[in-house]
């Protein structure tokens, strides 16, 4: 399946939010056919290379699929943060400076925006690296989220600070109405043995729909960029995550 790309600039409460929208191409063949849609959260460092070929890849295989840039308040449009000790401690302190609330607005912004498309199924979900795991997590609190894969989601165990006491993610678990999907390695210092554990009791205590998967991998496994890459991991990985959003959205 072919694909075509375009750019969106979504007014949020917080300010305009640029946003890259893959879809499958229009043909003959797809005249008249709707797609669901899939919210695409990137790493702290935004929409670079990897992440632009990820969202490639959900599209290819039936989805719409927008990446916004998930910190749009504080960089200038177009923002890519390098893969490098500049880039990470940047996008560190972006991610604390800002708020859960806000990353909120922002998913219902793109749900509503992918309402207006005339290709649209009328079912969402959502997907995310890292940083964009946790945010795909907290989009799944969105009672239309109907399926949501994260992918080594960070933050859920140790939290975001969220403005009022009480609303951070994983505090709200019971919310989630949709499927989960959690995909973890389990050589990730980032997200430690404990840390996974506490996650997966919350899950369990509050009844969610879930299902859970651990690799012998580090990090950032499914960045097709860097030493941590694992080809084969990650082939597993879009295998379960495109199975579960055909499975749900279709």
């Amino acid at each position: 399946m072919q694909i075509q790309a375009n750019e969106v600039d979504l007014q949020t409460p917080t300010g305009p939010m640029r946003c890259y929208v893959y879809r499958p191409k229009d043909t003959d063949q797809s005249v008249g056919k709707k797609f669901p849609a899939l919210i695409l959260y990137s790493e702290i460092f935004q929409q670079t290379a990897p992440i632009r070929r990820s969202a490639q890849m959900m599209a290819g295989h039936g989805f719409i699929v927008v990446v916004p840039e998930v910190f749009h308040e504080l960089n200038p449009i177009g923002t890519v943060l390098g893969y490098d000790d500049a880039g990470r401690d940047k996008g560190n302190a972006d991610k604390v400076a800002k708020s859960l609330e806000a990353h909120d607005s922002d998913a219902q912004t793109i749900v509503e925006y992918v309402a207006t498309l005339d290709c649209y199924s009328g079912r969402i979900g959502a997907m995310g690296f890292c940083l964009g795991g946790g945010l795909a997590y907290r989009a799944a609190l969105n009672p239309a989220i109907s399926a949501t894969s994260c992918f080594y989601a960070t933050d859920i165990h140790s939290g975001l600070t969220p403005s009022n006491p009480g609303n951070d993610s994983l505090s709200r678990t019971g919310e989630i109405q949709g499927e989960l999907q959690m995909v973890w390695g389990k050589q990730d210092p980032h997200i430690p043995a404990e840390g996974r554990a506490l996650v997966y009791k919350k899950l369990a205590e509050e009844g969610v729909n879930f299902t859970w998967h651990e690799f012998n991998g580090v990090h950032a496994f499914m960045r097709d960029e860097g030493e941590r890459y694992d080809a084969e991991l990650q082939l597993l990985g879009y295998q379960l995550a495109i199975g579960m959003f055909r499975r749900v959205l279709y």
